[in-house]
């Protein structure tokens, strides 16, 4: 048996700390790094895409008992434009600055249409954060599973707008005018939505459903952390009698809260997103 000087085990404490903050410091570090390769900052690998946006949206509309949107052209090449033309004149709304409608983008790529509606997205990083965000809006959701809609376009564009570095979404929703409608003085119906402004909470949701496997990763290494801090302080009283007489005795909260603050941080960047 070896005896411990009294001095050293007083000290344990602030070893233990070091070292348990040291190995969450390496786990979330060396996960970033090996997330960002071929990434971008943060690990954000972007995962978004037409092919992901049409997969997501008819992931939704069947689980609501709808037939999935067919990718059409057309309406890919009228959202094409329509993004081009917000980097252009530099907006981000339905309407352009210069009064243009979403509806003569429809017309330019010579789309007929019996009834359409446009979503616009702003900032994600994956179709699923996207479509989360919609699917959260009434009117957003209402786009994507009303059942009038068969075909869909989508576009995606990285550009600078404001002055920023921006990732613009253009979803573009239809019905074809039929031979019958054509015959008819029926005017189309049309459904458009405006900007919203997500809750806290939603934007929560929304970013939870973003992060990749590394951020992943670093979040549950931290929120251990926080517990094992909570879990210190509520357990201070068996600390070492020296400790407990100096502001050392709140390490626990002030650590716990440190630590909830940054998975906050991290999580909020993830859920910048607009709609």
């Amino acid at each position: 048996m070896m005896l411990i000087p009294h001095h050293a085990n007083q000290f344990r404490p602030h070893l233990i700390r070091r070292v348990g903050l040291f190995v969450v410091v390496v786990l979330a570090v060396g996960a970033q790094l090996t997330s960002s390769i071929g990434g971008t900052a943060l690990g954000m690998q972007k995962e978004l895409s037409v092919t992901d946006l049409l997969r997501t949206s008819n992931e939704e509309r069947r689980s609501h008992g709808e037939a999935p949107l067919q990718l059409d052209e057309k309406l890919s090449r009228a959202a094409q434009l329509k993004v081009q033309d917000m980097f252009k004149q530099q907006y981000w709304a339905h309407d352009a600055p210069d009064g243009t409608s979403p509806w003569h983008w429809f017309k330019a790529a010579g789309y007929s249409y019996s009834y359409a509606g446009e979503n616009l997205a702003k900032d994600f990083t994956s179709a699923r954060a996207v479509t989360s965000a919609w699917m959260a809006s009434p009117d957003h959701r209402a786009n994507i599973l009303d059942n009038q809609y068969a075909q869909v376009g989508f576009a995606v564009m990285e550009g600078t707008l404001s002055g920023k570095a921006t990732t613009l979404v253009v979803a573009l929703y239809g019905a074809p005018v039929s031979a019958i409608a054509a015959t008819t003085t029926k005017a189309p119906a049309i459904a458009a939505v405006e900007g919203r402004t997500m809750s806290l909470w939603t934007r929560f949701v929304i970013a939870l459903q973003s992060v990749t496997p590394a951020v992943l990763v670093c979040l549950m290494a931290l929120t251990i952390a926080a517990i094992v801090a909570a879990f210190a302080q509520l357990y201070r009283s068996r600390l070492p009698k020296r400790l407990r007489q100096t502001h050392y005795r709140y390490h626990g909260i002030y650590k716990a809260a440190g630590l909830v603050s940054l998975i906050i941080t991290i999580i909020s960047l993830y859920g910048s997103g607009q709609i």
